[in-house]
């Protein structure tokens, strides 16, 4: 089994670059118990790919993981979320082809204890589910958003 394999760049059927030799997951987290449902954001620092822009944690899978294991690796990595501070509810393909970005939905109750854990992020924040259109979003999140957001609705 292969460690840590995922990293490098793809091109997919479009002729888009995409980070994830095997696909790429984002953890999606729905915070439950505010006046609205809220969604964690990660503001990419600036030397990754789509930096200054606001994210999911979220990262390249490994050969020897799915989905779910690689976001729920991404979310500790990258905002230190513990798996079992939340509940995977859904989880929505963006499908590129030979490439696609999987973002793993998934609720919260109360505070995770969210933060910065490595030079990816500069910011965390919580957003509200009818905000997250307004902030520059990285590219890839802001073209799936629509559905996404839908999505979303289904699972509360």
């Amino acid at each position: 089994m292969a460690f840590r394999d995922g990293d490098g760049w793809v091109y997919c059927t479009c002729g888009h670059r995409h980070w994830g030799l095997h696909g790429a997951a984002g953890l999606l987290l729905i915070r439950l118990d505010m006046s609205e449902p809220h969604v964690l954001l990660q503001l990419r620092a600036a030397w990754t790919h789509g930096g200054g822009t606001w994210a999911l944690p979220g990262g390249a899978l490994d050969s020897h993981e799915d989905s779910i294991a690689a976001a729920k690796r991404e979310a500790q990595e990258e905002a230190g979320i513990e798996e079992s501070k939340f509940l995977v509810r859904d989880v929505f393909s963006d499908d590129h082809g030979p490439w696609r970005y999987d973002t793993v939905i998934a609720h919260a109750h109360g505070e995770i204890g969210a933060f910065a854990a490595n030079a990816e992020s500069d910011d965390l924040q919580w957003v509200a589910l009818s905000s997250v259109g307004s902030f520059e979003l990285h590219a890839g999140l802001a073209g799936a958003w629509p559905q996404l957001h839908e999505r979303v609705l289904s699972t509360l």
